[in-house]
């Protein structure tokens, strides 16, 4: 843990991590990818939640690599639009399960003035896939994507950073590569404990989403 943190009296906006930070969808996304992997008849036996959750945060193409192993460029492009498809017409009924009290401290935080965007290594679509499914799209902002933009986090933290003029933002995460990615954008780290990675490398610390109200309190 970093103890030279900013104020928090300085925090002006709280940019959000979705996976393991503000809901748990490993199941849907499970079912996501074994109806790609039998479309796309690949010998591999059904994606299960504990090998999905150790790849969580990562871009898609990495977990691709990680879950199928070595193939043709060509075959990895092909399940990846396949899978983009089969994401966007099965997640908006599956969603996930979102952890407790988000609703109610995500509307706390800004009445007290605090500004929320979130940043993700999904899908162009996964971000208003989840905005749909839980109605929580008034909270925030604005939102970027892996999938929007091909960069990484770091790289779209500083978008949002720039383009809404934030002096003093926060990034929520729960993994290792949330916090590179925040470190590698200059700003600091609050770490969601509860989530789905170990990571000592943080500015805050929270073991539950509601903790966030008495830490920007």
């Amino acid at each position: 843990m970093n103890n030279s943190a900013t104020p928090l009296s300085k925090v002006d906006s709280i940019i959000f991590d979705m996976d393991g930070t503000l809901w748990d969808a490993v199941p849907s996304y499970c079912a996501v990818w074994n109806a790609t992997i039998a479309q796309m008849r690949l010998s591999r036996k059904p994606v299960e939640y504990n090998e999905l959750v150790a790849l969580m945060g990562k871009p898609l193409a990495e977990i691709f690599d990680a879950l199928i192993g070595p193939t043709e460029a060509t075959v990895r492009e092909a399940f990846l639009r396949e899978l983009f498809v089969n994401e966007d017409a099965l997640m908006p009924r599956l969603g996930g399960k979102l952890y407790p009290e988000v609703e109610a401290t995500l509307q706390r935080l800004q009445m007290a003035g605090l500004r929320l965007y979130m940043v993700s290594n999904c899908s162009s679509d996964g971000l208003n896939n989840f905005l749909r499914f839980t109605g929580l799209s008034h909270f925030f902002e604005d939102t970027l994507t892996y999938g929007e933009t091909g960069a990484d986090k770091d790289v779209n933290i500083l978008t949002l950073k720039k383009r809404y003029n934030l002096q003093r933002p926060v990034y929520v995460g729960d993994i290792r590569r949330d916090a590179d990615s925040t470190h590698a954008a200059g700003i600091e780290f609050v770490w969601a404990a509860y989530g789905f990675g170990q990571v000592d490398d943080y500015e805050y610390r929270i073991d539950r989403f509601s903790d966030l109200v008495n830490l920007f309190k």
